[in-house]
């Protein structure tokens, strides 16, 4: 672990680093992005603006490293998948789990995939690139699954996987980010997953799930 001008950060200089992580994480959850300072979050940890320009350019070099941080965990998602069955009601279940570990990881890290959203919205390939780093995963064990289903005749030839995956990928983290807007709609926090569950199965086997 270095700092801005390239020393070898000690263990005490690690933690500061990480202190100013995590209030800038808890920053983020609680003020608009672009309203967040240095010196705002220099103070929550306790320390000088002076000490966050030591391991940071600027809050945007620190919200990259907290987003990379959790692109890193969002392999877990991917491994949701691995093993599980498609047919019949395991198919469901399995639907159901991965809907649920998705929302999951999403709703954790909510603030600061919302701004990873944003940068990779604006044309930032830097946010860009982290967002396709958390989603690839997903993508890779849903492409692998429908192909899997294809080779043994359950999926229509004519399908292709890695559009099927993709096309699922994009409305899982559109919806997990609009998450909060269903209420508006009049949808329940609880019926949306059974409801996303039931649109993934579909997506992936081409047909209704078994009950």
């Amino acid at each position: 672990m270095r700092t801005v001008d390239g020393r070898v950060a000690g263990r005490r200089g690690q933690a500061t680093r990480q202190k100013l992580l995590d209030c800038l994480s808890e920053m983020l959850s609680s003020s608009p992005y672009r309203d967040v300072k240095v010196i705002d979050v220099a103070r929550r940890a306790g320390t000088s603006p002076a000490t966050f320009y030591q391991y940071f350019p600027d809050v945007e070099g620190a919200v990259l490293e907290i987003a990379d941080q959790v692109a890193a965990e969002s392999a877990g998602l991917g491994e949701l998948l691995e093993g599980r069955s498609w047919v019949g009601r395991a198919g469901r279940q399995t639907a159901q789990e991965f809907v649920d570990g998705f929302l999951d990881f999403w709703r954790k890290n909510d603030a600061i995939l919302r701004v990873v959203d944003l940068g990779a919205s604006e044309g930032d390939k830097r946010f860009y690139k982290i967002r396709m780093k958390v989603l690839n995963p997903v993508n890779s064990s849903l492409t692998d699954a429908v192909a899997e289903l294809q080779a043994k005749g359950r999926v229509d030839k004519d399908v292709n996987p890695a559009a099927v995956a993709g096309s699922l990928v994009t409305m899982l983290a559109a919806v997990a980010l609009h998450q909060k807007g269903f209420t508006s709609w009049g949808v329940k926090q609880a019926e949306l997953k059974p409801h996303l569950a039931l649109l993934v199965h579909l997506g992936v086997t081409g047909k209704k799930p078994t009950k």
